[in-house]
């Protein structure tokens, strides 16, 4: 029976000496063990602990020779074993939880003197291969490296394949539960699975240089609301993202440059964690009215084809208001939850992309529609110049729920 993780052994003598533990821990596999001893009563479980350094490794006897288990934090893969002689506490972390209360089970076990129901391991010294599973890098950058024949260790945290060719993501980059930074970028990938947002702990993600047409809802709704920080999907071929896109509300640092972008999303301003943004040399006319509430560190939108404001405004104003339009707006104005296991999807998607008054209300077909300028310095502290001219400024959309506010907010449009 085999644990991998990360060991720290402290002896308890250091503080009484004046010294301190280094207080790092070493890849290692925890094998629990049975030796035969030369006398009776018969074969008895010890603690194996091997490292990369050590695979000989360190022995230690269990029966009647735990002090105490502290296991607050097993959930998290962390937890510490007490041994009386030596005086020693065995510190384990980085380790998967089930495998760590399976094997923390059988130590008690081991060290009450009962039968261990897993089958034990012989005292062998453990082989490097062992070791190979505790990866958590990986960098492939050419297609003669690329693993054909063999799965990616499961301990992965960070993987690049990039120059590698590829047409779709490796379905086998789906079971790294453990995988923070994913780096595709240089590659051939036009879609992305749904599976990606599965990937709980994931913080990074790349896609640069590929052939992407889209972002999916899917992965605008999945796990990745949580944990996704940092997206990059510059040098691809994506005209439009998703309104959903906004519910990444973790998203930190966000390229879009060299895409084929006509629009951002409307509801942006809602990326209230955003620092960087670049989405240069797109096809940008405006921007959408909720831009400025951004509030950002880096900005950059220089090669975008931004429109001159037009002078007269788009007016869509619907008098007397229908019924869909006056219940749609009080459903968002009081924030009545809902969704398509209560209305229709459709209704749902009317919603999703309802737009903002000046005023904070909200509109769906009934509204007045103008554009402005707008100065980037008012969202972003380091702002690069749109174009040769050295501007800083670009258009805006702005939309108004009533003749009243566009009356009101007139000296803005001039």
């Amino acid at each position: 029976m085999k644990l991998h993780c990360e060991v720290e052994v402290v002896s308890r003598h250091l503080p009484a000496l004046g010294l301190r533990n280094r207080g790092k821990g070493v890849r290692a596999v925890l094998s629990l063990c049975q030796q035969a001893p030369r006398t009776p009563p018969g074969p008895r479980a010890c603690l194996f602990i091997s490292t990369l350094k050590d695979k000989r490794g360190t022995r230690y006897e269990l029966k009647e020779n735990i002090e105490q288990f502290f296991t607050k934090f097993v959930d998290e893969g962390k937890a510490t074993v007490r041994l009386k002689e030596p005086p020693v506490d065995i510190c384990l972390s980085k380790a998967n939880s089930s495998s760590l209360k399976g094997f923390l089970s059988a130590v008690r076990l081991a060290h009450r003197g009962c039968d261990v129901e897993a089958p034990l391991s012989t005292l062998t010294p453990v082989k490097t291969s062992e070791f190979e599973k505790f990866k958590t890098k990986m960098v492939i950058t050419s297609k003669k490296d690329y693993p054909l024949s063999k799965n990616f260790p499961y301990s992965l945290e960070h993987l690049q394949t990039s120059y590698c060719g590829l047409v779709r993501v490796d379905m086998r980059m789906l079971c790294l539960k453990n995988l923070r930074k994913l780096d595709l970028s240089h590659n051939h990938i036009k879609k992305l699975p749904a599976t990606i947002g599965d990937l709980i702990h994931l913080q990074e993600l790349n896609l640069n240089d590929n052939h992407l047409e889209s972002f999916s809802v899917a992965l605008c709704q999945s796990t990745l609301q949580k944990s996704l920080q940092s997206l990059d999907i510059s040098k691809n071929k994506i005209k439009a993202l998703p309104v959903q896109f906004c519910q990444l509300r973790e998203l930190t640092y966000l390229k879009l440059d060299d895409n084929e972008l006509i629009r951002l999303p409307f509801k942006m301003g809602q990326l209230r964690n955003l620092r960087f943004l670049s989405a240069a040399r797109n096809k940008l006319p405006f921007l959408p009215s909720e831009f400025k509430n951004l509030s950002l560190e880096y900005l950059d939108l220089f090669g975008n084809t931004f429109e001159q404001p037009k002078v007269l405004p788009v007016i869509h104003l619907q008098m007397p208001l229908t019924l869909l339009e006056s219940s749609a707006r009080t459903i968002l104005y009081n924030r009545i939850p809902y969704g398509s296991h209560i209305i229709p999807f459709h209704l749902c998607q009317d919603l999703d992309t309802a737009k903002t008054c000046v005023c904070g209300r909200y509109s769906i077909s009934s509204f007045i529609q103008g554009t402005t300028t707008m100065n980037l310095h008012s969202v972003a502290h380091t702002v690069v110049l749109v174009d040769n001219m050295g501007g800083t400024e670009a258009p805006i959309i702005s939309y108004f729920c009533s003749l009243a506010c566009y009356v009101n907010s007139c000296d803005m449009l001039k």
